[in-house]
């Protein structure tokens, strides 16, 4: 599993020069309103989830507010998205957790994210390294796809072992922006379907895709 060490640096700085400009696309104004538009971007596109948040965050800006929220006000914000039935009553009850359990801060640690709803590992790790800049990788169903396909992880390797395998091969201070660079790598050229390989410079170096 993996490649070598000269590999990987080739793999950084090749995403580099592809999508200098990588970066989390959803717009938010607080770690808890990351939080939120994060937890509403699972199996969803971010353009949709940022189509609904400008409404959600001016009636509910802040954790006092969401957890007081009607569940069925915030379905009706956010009914365009998909599983947004459970996504408003996820928010609403990580609201109110947070409020009553971390005095209305989004916690800053792994263990206590995952204990509030709607959070799972993904979304706890966007939240560290977005919102609080920790070193962290979030395994999206982007960065599993690529990983796998450029070698670093082997196929059909879930998200915990792709994050281990990438957090092994990667230096600590390139984990945030590698998950930037592969996402945009897998959102805007290395497509599930119909990958864009022409446009590609790994399909001749390092594409197990490509090879087959």
């Amino acid at each position: 599993m993996g490649k070598n060490k000269v590999d990987q640096q080739y793999i950084y700085n090749t995403l580099a020069k592809l999508f200098p400009n990588a970066h989390c696309e959803l717009n938010y104004g607080s770690i808890f309103q990351l939080t939120v538009a994060v937890i509403l971007s699972a199996q969803t596109t971010d353009v949709s989830v940022n189509k609904v948040t400008p409404q959600l965050f001016q009636k509910y800006p802040t954790v006092q507010d969401l957890s007081k929220a009607e569940i069925e006000d915030v379905e009706n914000i956010i009914k365009s998205i998909g599983l947004y039935r459970n996504k408003a009553k996820s928010v609403v009850a990580m609201a109110k957790e947070v409020l009553n359990r971390f005095n209305g801060n989004i916690p800053n640690n792994m263990d206590d994210l995952l204990t509030l709803p709607g959070i799972g590992r993904k979304t706890a790790n966007v939240v560290l390294s977005e919102g609080f800049k920790q070193p962290a990788i979030a395994v999206d169903t982007h960065v599993n796809r690529v990983s796998q396909r450029l070698g670093i992880t082997k196929m059909n390797s879930s998200p915990e072992e792709t994050e281990e395998e990438l957090k092994k091969v990667f230096s600590k201070d390139k984990w945030s922006q590698l998950h930037h660079y592969l996402i945009f790598l897998g959102r805007y050229m290395c497509h599930s379907r119909k990958p864009e390989c022409d446009l590609c410079p790994f399909r001749t170096n390092g594409c197990k895709y490509y090879e087959n």
